[in-house]
């Protein structure tokens, strides 16, 4: 099991005990489950999780795709649309960019 992988499974057990998420209680649970887990990493864990509801990341957890639906529904999805059509065009233009140097992938 990764670090990243046991540390996540640490943290989710606490936030589901309503136990505040720290660097200690993360290297407790590792060590419980015989998950060798540098100090470090459950310091910079706790840190990033410090002032997340975790409980809410998971309920509330939404796609980039799915995050336009309730903008559309407001009534701003004319406006979502029009980012979406120039962030494809910016795109399209970071892939076109090789030909403008004058070599493409066959020549």
């Amino acid at each position: 099991m990764s670090t990243e992988t046991a540390l996540s499974y640490a943290a989710l057990i606490l936030a589901d005990a309503e136990i505040e998420v720290s660097a200690e209680k993360l290297l407790a649970l590792t060590e419980a489950a015989k998950v060798p887990v540098e100090g470090i990493w459950a310091d910079i864990f706790a840190k990033a999780l410090a002032k997340q509801n975790i409980k809410d990341l998971l309920v509330k957890f939404e796609a980039g795709a799915a995050g336009a639906a309730p903008a559309a529904v407001g009534g701003a999805a004319g406006a979502a649309g029009e980012e979406a059509a120039a962030e494809e065009k910016e795109e399209e233009a970071k892939e076109e960019s090789d030909d403008d140097m004058g070599f493409g992938l066959f020549d």
